[in-house]
């Protein structure tokens, strides 16, 4: 018996596929959002969004980190497990954390093999270009798709010493072009300068989802919680919040534990004879 909502899945093709439109006459962008629960997975995948990326995010967003490079596999799997039952639609990317894809091809296959294996989601997405493409073409061999990442790389803030914009041309394009050939079906450029996006975008096959990177990728992706208005106190310049959800919940539980306290809550409506 054919499961109905795999059918219904946007596949790894299909989203390559998606550079077309996206270049074309059309001019249709790639949206992606993260999600880290079923309740918020299933929303976004509601509102339509072409792609799903389960982030290492999470690290700092949920768990309340620092930075990304605290979060484990068997974290991202546990959350990514909750995001692909709640997916419909979307093509579901789950990052592999630090640093489960620098032991070598095949503990990096075992790692993304585990995320495949136990959750719905179609791929995995690692932090880098040159350096990393045998690592790529291993997964894709596997049969595991990667998406890649180039620019501001979370996982190496230490050694780039800090969230910096990465503007070196040459360096970016030789990491995007060297993932596109390694076999990556996309690649995220975070923190890159628009001209230098835009320009990568032109030379490579695959298609460039942006963070910090203009309007010219092939896409765009932020973290929910910075659309949701969720965020911690100092806001990326690239980041856009379409809601103000915190002072939503803010004042939600403030009612909440004002009619508590004064007793108006529960009131006979709330009550069972």
């Amino acid at each position: 018996m054919t499961d109905s909502k795999k059918t219904r899945r946007i596949t790894v093709p299909q989203f390559s596929e998606m550079k077309a439109s996206a270049a074309g006459s059309s001019g249709r962008k790639i949206s992606m959002l993260t999600a880290y629960d079923y309740a918020m997975a299933q929303l976004v995948d509601e509102a339509g969004v072409e792609g799903i990326l389960v982030g290492d995010s999470m690290s700092m967003v949920v768990q309340g980190h620092e930075n990304t490079l605290p979060v484990t596999l068997d974290e991202m799997i546990y959350h990514a497990e909750m995001v692909g039952r709640a997916v419909n639609h979307a093509l579901v990317v789950v990052d592999m954390p630090f640093p489960s894809y620098h032991l070598g091809a095949h503990k990096a296959i075992e790692n993304a093999g585990r995320i495949l294996k136990e959750t719905r989601c179609q791929a995995v997405k690692l932090e880098g270009g040159a350096a990393q493409a045998e690592t790529i073409a291993a997964l894709v061999s596997a049969g595991i798709p990667v998406m890649a990442h180039v620019g501001l790389r979370p996982q190496s803030v230490h050694q780039l010493g800090g969230y910096r914009v990465q503007r070196d041309e040459s360096a970016l394009l030789h990491d995007a072009r060297a993932a596109a050939e390694a076999g990556a079906f996309a690649v995220v450029l975070e923190c890159v300068p628009s001209s230098i996006a835009k320009s990568i975008t032109e030379k490579v096959p695959i298609p460039t989802i942006g963070i910090g990177a203009g309007p010219d990728c092939d896409g765009q992706v932020l973290v929910l919680n910075d659309v949701l208005g969720l965020g911690s106190d100092y806001v990326p310049r690239f980041v856009k919040a379409y809601a103000d959800l915190k002072t939503e919940v803010t004042n939600a539980a403030r009612r909440f534990r004002d009619e508590v306290r004064d007793g108006t809550f529960p009131a006979s409506e709330h009550e069972y004879e």
